[in-house]
């Protein structure tokens, strides 16, 4: 893409509010303001970001692309068609990560697994698989702002169609409504109402707080959209190992899948990064992990040495989704910007990494999926 065309880009981005995103935050706040009121100023921004993504969902939903009739439930904006070329992002990012979880799902169904969704927000991919599958063992948890999880609860608790998945130790035709709770605990879904830089103070004199009904004994796969890309690297890292070393120790299958920026030092990079500059939105991880071998690296240092996998998703784009679905999506809207698509695709990557025991559940359900290699 030439230059002249990159404030046409910023421009898309800004009135997008910038790249659907939800996470911790580690920005600039106002000369002069206490730590504390920079902190929160900082977390505001962040946690502003989730309903931006609860929006394209809504969009995406709308018009065709994504299957989830949980999306609006927990959109607060009103609804709006976001730009063809946002929706197409919004699809390839929820059908990368989706494959990623149905394999892990689909290998050896009739065992117990466990999900956790760091920075869950409003995502909805608890309520999907509920309905997807609807028999498995399966422990899903979200870690979110008490913020956050209040307002998630206040909707499930206010909805009989997201109640009876959320309490499934509860009879089906218990419907009620409920004050403003900010944890929910069951046999299959939980919200823990944390700030995840808890744990990354963790110590043997200091231990992380605990996470009910986490088992340490299941393979347990860590999902981050676009939440740990706020932090610093250190911290990131410190989070992780608390995980890895404390909460889910070997010889237990552990794995990470992480949807992050990549690529910020090119003329789309600088934009992007002063976009999210100027709401007070910072990314870390991106300028300490640029290039997808660094993302692979990345994930080998945290312990996930069985295997460190990473793709754009312009490769997944184009590898990962059969020629009929890309049939069906081209179909949907019109899409002129093709250039600029590919130019967006290639600035966010998947990655993948497990440290695998046992059966080695992770390295058979992930051998088919295609990493992007020479990257």
């Amino acid at each position: 893409m030439s230059a002249p065309e990159i404030p046409n880009l910023k421009s898309i981005f800004a009135n997008r509010r910038g790249a659907p995103s939800r996470g911790r935050g580690r920005g600039r706040a106002h000369a002069g303001a206490s730590s504390e009121r920079a902190e929160e100023v900082r977390d505001t921004a962040v946690r502003s970001t989730d309903q931006d993504a609860a929006g394209s969902r809504v969009s995406c939903v709308e018009l065709g692309y994504l299957d989830d009739p949980y999306a609006q439930l927990f959109a607060t904006q009103a609804s709006t068609r976001r730009l063809p070329l946002l929706n197409r992002g919004t699809y390839v990012r929820t059908s990368a990560i989706d494959l990623l979880v149905d394999r892990f799902l689909q290998t050896t169904p009739d065992a117990p697994k466990q999900i956790v969704s760091l920075g869950a927000g409003t995502d909805t991919r608890y309520f999907r698989l509920k309905d997807h599958y609807p028999n498995i063992n399966l422990r899903y948890h979200e870690i979110d702002f008490a913020t956050n999880t209040a307002a998630k609860l206040a909707r499930v608790n206010t909805n009989k169609q997201l109640y009876t998945r959320a309490y499934p130790d509860s009879p089906p035709d218990v419907f009620k409504l409920d004050t403003r709770p900010t944890t929910h605990y069951s046999s299959s879904y939980n919200l823990h109402a944390l700030d995840l830089r808890s744990l990354a103070t963790a110590s043997d004199d200091a231990p992380p707080p605990t996470l009910p009904n986490l088992d340490p004994s299941i393979p347990t796969l860590i999902l981050s959209e676009m939440c740990l890309t706020y932090l610093q690297a250190t911290t990131v890292s410190s989070i992780l190992h608390t995980f890895l070393d404390t909460y889910i120790p070997a010889p237990t299958p552990i794995s990470l899948v992480l949807y992050e920026p990549i690529l910020p030092n090119d003329a789309f990079g600088r934009t992007m990064i002063s976009n999210l500059a100027s709401r007070n939105i910072h990314l870390p991880t991106l300028t300490a992990y640029p290039e997808l071998e660094d993302q692979r690296q990345r994930l080998k240092g945290y312990g996930f040495i069985h295997g460190f996998k990473a793709a754009d998703t312009r490769l997944i784009w184009r590898e990962w989704v059969t020629g009929e679905e890309k049939e069906r999506v081209a179909g949907l809207e019109m899409l002129d910007e093709m250039e600029e698509l590919d130019l967006l695709l290639k600035h966010y990557c998947v990655a993948w990494g497990w440290r695998d025991g046992g059966d080695g559940v992770f390295t058979r359900a992930w051998a088919a999926v295609l990493e992007q290699e020479g990257a």
